[in-house]
């Protein structure tokens, strides 16, 4: 019986809260993390089980007056009212049982890259970037840009940015895979439909305590920047390579003049495609895999298509199509797009 399931919620949402003020707990940072994330991935269902235990209460209360000669016809409307509710609550209910991605909390790595196409994939990877900043924008989230290649037309061959905000991986997390894009380039005077395609990557922020790198596994190589467009060439050895040598992983980091600002940089974004690998190999099915998401960043592989004649956003898992690129480009809203992947990824969760 739902009622009985959804009991515990309630009972452990409580002990939450009673340990939260309990000295001993918060003078404990580790404790006081691990209990506040459970915290909050809890609150919702316990507060739904809590508003669904009142109305079976109510329903029960209400019974007992359907007879009433004076009360009747008005418990009758009181009736109907309690079970339409009732009946809302289960559903919400279901949804939040389905078992949560322990990453939909966390902020992401956005990695963009351009793939075939030559430069109109770099110019379309610069305005999927600009793109997702500007939803970011919407959201209240933080970008901060990590590392940037351009290549000589003012588009990216390579960015990469942290996403800091509240739900960030929950939302951007279905964005992993090949973007295509279908439109006449600035460069084509005879005004033909090109068709380009950029690897979108989505990985989620790893805290240090959470993966452990034995130092002996790394190898660390510095190096003389190249510069970029107009900047001069560093003239120290300020550019880090890591590597991590079990699994031939590598991060190349340059944006910064300081060698140490470099080294950092990479070795989060280092973890994170650990971590982003090891989930892979605990479960090579899911979807959500590196791997997965990126592809070989060739045209036939894509997850949505971006076709500017037609003005026309198609996103081929889900079979959704809207007509308003152009909007959507300029304001950076993708909220129907992403709001009907996370609906069919419930409803797959609920029928699985």
């Amino acid at each position: 019986m739902l009622a009985e399931r959804i009991k515990p919620f309630i009972a452990r949402r409580d002990q939450i809260a009673d340990a939260l003020a309990d000295p001993l707990i918060v003078s404990d940072a580790v404790k006081m993390r691990d209990l506040m994330k459970e915290q909050a991935a809890i609150t919702d269902i316990a507060q739904a089980s809590e508003e669904y235990l009142k109305t079976l209460e109510a329903i029960d209360e209400n019974d007992a007056l359907l007879g009433d000669a004076e009360l009747g016809d008005l418990a009758k409307e009181e009736q109907k009212t309690l079970e339409a509710k009732k009946i809302a609550l289960e559903a919400e209910i279901k949804r939040l049982l389905i078992p949560r991605d322990p990453n939909d909390g966390r902020n992401i790595f956005l990695e963009i890259r351009a793939g075939t196409g030559g430069d109109e994939a770099g110019l379309f990877a610069a305005d999927l970037f600009k793109l997702y900043c500007r939803y970011a924008d919407l959201r209240g989230w933080k970008v901060e840009l990590i590392s940037a290649s351009e290549n000589d037309r003012g588009g990216y061959k390579e960015v990469i940015a942290l996403i800091k905000g509240k739900g960030v991986y929950s939302r951007l997390k279905f964005e992993g895979g090949t973007h295509r894009v279908q439109r006449v380039p600035e460069t084509e005077a005879q005004g033909r439909i090109h068709t380009s395609a950029v690897t979108v990557a989505i990985l989620p922020e790893i805290d240090d305590v959470e993966i452990e790198i034995n130092p002996t596994d790394l190898r660390v190589d510095v190096f003389r920047s190249g510069g970029h467009g107009g900047q001069s060439v560093n003239t120290t050895d300020s550019a880090v390579r890591i590597t991590h040598i079990p699994t031939g992983i590598s991060v190349s980091m340059q944006d910064e003049k300081s060698q140490h600002k470099n080294k950092d940089k990479a070795m989060k974004i280092l973890k994170a495609r650990l971590y982003e690998a090891e989930q892979e190999k605990q479960a090579a099915a899911e979807s959500a895999n590196r791997k997965q998401q990126v592809g070989s960043g060739d045209r036939s592989e894509r997850i949505r298509t971006y076709n500017f004649p037609q003005n026309r956003l198609t996103d081929h898992r889900i079979g959704l199509t809207l007509y308003r690129l152009e909007e959507t480009m300029l304001s950076g809203d993708l909220d129907e797009t992403i709001d009907a992947l996370i609906a069919r990824s419930q409803a797959d969760a609920l029928l699985g």
